[in-house]
């Protein structure tokens, strides 16, 4: 499916085009989950923009792939790497969530801090290799108090995400943060068993 009318792309565009710098300062939740152990394998960052949180992956050595729906923020960040002598290592796909296919149980780490759609996050985390680390950010939608043009389809229902993590997932962390007048949001650690579950019975 062609992304060139996509009202996303757009929008994303719009904000990551002249005039927009890049602070490429990583996400505390990728931080941190680099910081947890992980088993060997790739890193995959979900609706990324220039994404600080792709370079401290590959700076530790990590292939990621670093997926946007906005070419603009793919290329600012494909120039920072190259900056960084790190392009070797990150793989950028431009493409909507919506319509990505993740290989599953295959990557160390999937992070996603700025998007919220159901069927995606159950994608990732099927995509996640047994003892590895999901982590999500997203807006709840207590957010829709401060951000009214907020669709309430972007928002986190209450005990989301964690109520929709399958059944090999344990949750190392959930924190609601502070509104701050940007709206309220919701964060997610979770690890996946690292050997499969034994049967019921």
């Amino acid at each position: 499916m062609s992304l060139a009318g996509h009202p996303d792309r757009l929008r994303w565009n719009d904000k990551y085009g002249p005039g927009y710098i890049a602070s490429f300062a990583p996400h505390p939740l990728a931080a941190q989950a680099l910081s947890l152990g992980l088993p060997d394998g790739p890193v995959a960052d979900l609706a990324c923009g220039p994404s600080g949180s792709a370079l401290l992956a590959a700076a530790a050595g990590r292939p990621v792939t670093a997926v946007d729906i906005s070419e603009i923020a793919l290329d600012l960040l494909g120039q920072e790497a190259r900056r960084r002598g790190l392009a070797d290592l990150i793989t950028i796909r431009h493409a909507d969530l919506a319509e990505l296919h993740l290989p599953p149980r295959h990557y160390a780490l999937v992070l996603c801090t700025g998007f919220w759609d159901r069927a995606v996050f159950a994608a990732a985390a099927q995509s996640v290799a047994p003892g590895g680390l999901l982590g999500w950010e997203a807006f709840t939608a207590a957010a829709l108090r401060t951000r009214p043009k907020l669709s309430p389809d972007w928002c986190l229902a209450p005990g989301e995400p964690a109520s929709l993590l399958p059944a090999d997932f344990e949750v190392t962390g959930v924190w609601d943060l502070p509104d701050n007048e940007r709206g309220a949001k919701r964060r997610l650690l979770a690890r996946r068993a690292s050997a499969p579950a034994p049967p019921n019975g």
